[in-house]
């Protein structure tokens, strides 16, 4: 009995760009169906800058399930409890943020994969098989073969260990915070700078060594997303929800307050 498939990881396989948007201002499910419309591949289901709560999360997780489009959920820590229980209710993917260290990333596969590979605790029906009873030896192996686990790199040190991390066995996706890089390092928003430029080189050649794909995020200035995707860069956060509506809703009233009353 097959899952539903993971789009992004056949998206990524086949040496494509996938590209997803973050939802935090969005909270009903009706994101999962503008996200497809649009042409995206995954859902960022952000419950680490956000107030989304399990349950909220959860149920955009479902409804993205039979549209196609991925959903793959930021976490709000390194619990296992975080990832675990958005994996049982949806999730087709996990992005735990501020991972620092190899031993950090190899509790993250615990977390999010069946035996052998982690120690993700087992439960039927799942929505990932639309609640099929299936059989639990293939239940978990498919679902681990479907599931995408990424980490996001967010300080020097993290990107210090980059290649050790992307050896971890069992992670999909190494992904750098631009954001909170740059902060650390004490360029805050100079996505410009060529330290930045030099740790994504750094992630980059980790990746390809150990066969991870590699994951940018927070740098939204088009010609700068262009080079880095040039480098090498095929895991794209493109935006969010919120800027998306903010850029959509000031263009249209800069428009209309330039109109000369009649």
């Amino acid at each position: 009995m097959s899952a539903y498939p993971n789009h992004t990881k056949r998206q990524l396989a086949a040496g494509r760009l996938a590209i997803g948007f973050g939802t935090r201002a969005v909270r009903s499910i009706d994101i999962a169906a503008i996200g497809k419309t649009c042409g995206y591949d995954w859902l960022f289901i952000d419950m680490e800058h956000s107030s989304l709560d399990v349950e909220a999360a959860s149920q955009i997780a479902a409804a993205c399930l039979p549209l196609g489009i991925t959903p793959i959920v930021r976490v709000p820590g390194k619990e296992h409890h975080h990832a675990s229980r958005l994996l049982d209710c949806g999730a087709q993917g996990i992005v735990v943020p501020h991972v620092d260290s190899v031993e950090e990333a190899q509790r993250a596969v615990s977390f999010c994969r069946y035996p052998p590979i982690g120690h993700r605790s087992a439960v039927g029906a799942l929505p990932q098989f639309a609640y099929r009873s299936v059989p639990v030896g293939e239940a978990t192996a498919t679902i681990n073969r479907e599931t995408f686990v990424c980490v996001m790199l967010e300080t020097p040190a993290a990107i210090e260990q980059a290649d050790a991390i992307a050896a971890v066995p069992g992670i999909d996706c190494v992904m750098i915070g631009s954001n909170d890089l740059c902060m650390e390092m004490g360029i805050p928003g100079q996505f410009t700078d060529p330290r930045l430029e030099q740790a994504y080189a750094t992630v980059l050649t980790a990746c390809r060594r150990h066969g991870v794909v590699p994951g940018m995020g927070g740098v939204y200035e088009p010609a700068l997303m262009k080079k880095f995707i040039g480098m090498g860069m095929r895991f794209i956060l493109s935006g969010g929800d919120l800027g998306f509506l903010m850029a959509g809703a000031r263009e249209r009233a800069e428009f209309l307050r330039a109109i000369e009353p009649g």
